[in-house]
C-alpha cells in the first residue's frame, strides 16, 4: 500500500532545491527554493520578524510529491490580503488571534501556486495538513493567500472559506509593440499616455532595463537606497534586509529585471520586477529624485514594453492603485482561502465574505467601465 505523509520543515534548507522545485511546473520565481532560501538566509524572515518558516512537505512512499510555503505568524504585516479587522474582532471577544498559520510568499502580493503538486489529491492533503497543524497547535486560523482559482475551488470543496479581492493587471492581447497596445485605447487615453511618456523621458537622463549578467553589485547599492526610501514611507521599516538583494544577485539575477533611471551617471530611480514563465511581476520602486511621471514610466510603461518584447502574456504590477487603470491595467480577481477554528467566528466571517465578494464584483464592473480601451 502506498502511503502519503505530510511533514513540517522549520527551514527551507531542510529540503533540496531539486525536490522542492520538482513538485511544480516551474515559472513562478517566488515559490522557488532559491527565492525562499534567500528570504531565510538574509534574515528577512525568521528570528524576530514574525514570519517563522513552517513549510509543508508531502511524500508518497518517501518521494517528495508536494510542497507548500508556510509560516507561523505573530502579526498580519506583509500579507496584502489583510485580516487586521478579523484579528481585532476576535481579540475584542476575548480570543487570541495570533499566532496563525499562513501559506504565502512573504511580502509578495503575486498570484501563484501555493499547494505545489501535480495531483489534486496531494494538494488536498497539504490543505488537510494545514488544518490539522493549526488545530493541534490551538491556532485561531490558517490562511492561503494569493492562490490560484483552482486551488481556491479545491479549498472551498474541503470547507475552507474563499475570499475575493482585487488587483490591476495588464494583459497582452497579442501586441507586437507598445504602439499596437496604444491602438486598442481610446484616442484621448492614447494621447495622454504618449504625452506622459514624453514628459517622463525628459527628466534629463537615460533609462536602462537590466537583467542577468548586466546587473552589477553597484546597481543593488543604488536600489537599496531606493527601497529604503519607499519602505520607510510605506511601512515604517523595510521588510527585506540588504543581504536579501545580495542573495538575489548571486542566485536569481536571471529572474529579475531592474529598470534603472540614471542622470549624470548617477542612478536616481529604479523599479524591480521578477520574471515568470508567462508574467512579469512588478515588485519594488524607489527614487532619490522626484521627476514628473517617472514612476509610471519605470513601473508600468517599461514593464509593458519588456513583456511585449519577450512574449509574456501578463504584467502584475503589485497591490493597490486605481491609477493603473488609465495605463491599461484592468481589475482582476485575487483569491485566498481561510480556515477558522471557532465555529461561531467562522459563521460570522462567512457572511462577511459573501457580502465582500458582492461588493468587490460590483466595484470591478464599475471600475472596468472607466478603463482606457476603445468600446467594442
Amino acid at each position: 500500500m502506498s502511503e502519503l505523509t505530510v511533514s513540517v520543515l522549520p527551514g527551507i534548507d531542510g529540503i533540496s532545491a531539486s525536490d522542492w522545485d520538482g513538485c511544480g511546473p516551474g515559472g513562478d520565481p517566488f515559490t522557488t527554493h532559491r527565492f525562499l532560501l534567500a528570504l531565510e538566509q538574509s534574515g528577512s524572515v525568521g528570528g524576530r520578524t514574525g514570519w517563522h518558516p513552517s513549510h509543508l512537505v508531502s511524500r508518497l512512499d518517501g518521494k517528495v510529491v508536494g510542497v507548500a510555503p508556510a509560516y507561523l505568524k505573530s502579526h498580519s504585516q506583509g500579507e496584502y490580503i489583510f485580516d487586521h479587522n478579523w484579528a481585532d474582532a476576535w481579540m475584542r471577544a476575548g480570543g487570541e488571534y495570533y499566532p496563525k498559520l499562513q501559506c504565502a510568499v512573504p511580502f509578495t502580493p503575486a498570484t501563484g501556486p501555493r499547494l505545489i503538486a501535480a495531483e489534486p489529491a496531494v494538494q488536498a492533503a497539504l490543505l488537510a495538513a494545514m488544518q490539522h497543524v493549526a488545530g493541534q497547535a490551538g491556532l485561531s486560523s490558517a490562511h492561503v493567500t494569493f492562490c490560484t482559482k483552482p486551488e481556491r475551488d479545491l479549498g472551498e470543496a474541503q470547507g475552507w472559506l474563499g475570499r475575493t479581492t482585487t488587483q490591476y493587471h495588464w494583459e497582452n492581447r497579442g501586441y507586437g509593440s507598445f504602439d499596437d497596445f496604444l491602438g486598442d485605447l481610446s484616442s484621448r487615453k492614447r494621447k495622454a499616455i504618449r504625452k506622459e511618456r514624453e514628459r517622463a523621458q525628459a527628466f534629463g537622463g537615460t533609462i536602462r532595463s537590466l537583467t542577468g549578467d548586466d546587473l552589477r553589485p553597484e546597481h543593488w547599492d543604488a536600489f537599496w537606497a531606493f527601497y529604503l526610501d519607499t519602505g520607510g514611507r510605506k511601512w515604517g521599516r523595510p521588510y527585506l534586509t540588504r543581504a536579501f538583494f545580495d542573495q538575489l544577485h548571486q542566485t536569481m539575477r536571471d529572474d529579475v529585471l531592474l529598470v534603472l533611471a540614471e542622470r549624470e551617471g548617477r542612478p536616481i530611480a529604479g523599479a524591480l520586477n521578477f520574471i515568470g514563465r508567462e508574467t512579469l511581476f512588478g515588485r519594488y520602486w524607489g527614487c532619490v529624485e522626484d521627476h514628473p511621471y517617472l514612476h509610471f514610466e519605470l513601473c508600468y510603461h517599461r514593464a509593458i514594453d519588456w513583456a511585449i518584447e519577450h512574449g509574456l502574456s501578463r504584467v502584475e504590477a503589485g497591490a493597490q492603485g486605481e491609477h493603473k487603470l488609465a495605463r491599461g491595467y484592468m481589475p482582476s480577481e485575487i483569491h485566498s482561502l481561510h480556515w477558522i477554528a471557532d465555529p461561531g467566528f467562522r459563521r460570522a466571517l462567512e457572511g462577511y465574505l459573501q457580502h465582500e465578494a458582492e461588493a468587490v464584483g460590483d466595484d470591478m464592473a464599475e471600475t472596468a467601465a472607466f478603463g482606457p480601451f476603445r468600446r467594442g
